[in-house]
């Protein structure tokens, strides 16, 4: 099991910009925050509920430029609690200015009741709203 999930993003406030409407309709928001001045240059937020952050977005401080080139490769699904979720996450991704990825709808080649969107965020990070329950 996974416990957390952390991406370095190249424009860290566009990114948060995105999470923080993208997510919402998932009910994930930022429950923690590093700040910069704590830590010398890292910026971290800690996006989950309940207090418990799950999906880490972090600037690119001592990054490389190759280093960043490979986020684009990465992608995240986060769970839904049901099929309007999924499209709640989808139109407020693309509203925030996330690029459509696949729009949502039941991809029967995983399972029956496999409802998912994909959007693609500001870092070009393949994003996924997925819900495993019946309509």
């Amino acid at each position: 099991m996974i416990d957390h999930l952390a991406i370095r993003v190249r424009d860290f406030e566009a990114s948060r910009r995105f999470y923080d409407v993208a997510l919402a309709p998932l009910g994930l928001g930022v429950v923690m925050e590093v700040t910069p001045e704590a830590t010398g240059g890292y910026h971290g937020l800690g996006y989950g509920s309940a207090g418990k952050p799950v999906f880490w977005l972090s600037n690119a401080v001592g990054s490389t430029t190759s280093d960043q080139t490979g986020l684009a490769r990465l992608h995240v699904a986060f769970a839904a609690a049901d099929h309007a979720a999924v499209d709640a996450f989808h139109k407020a991704a693309l509203a925030q200015g996330g690029r459509d990825n696949g729009p949502p709808g039941v991809r029967a080649h995983y399972h029956p009741h496999y409802c998912a969107a994909f959007v693609l965020d500001p870092n070009g990070i393949n994003v996924e709203a997925v819900c495993h329950l019946a309509p």
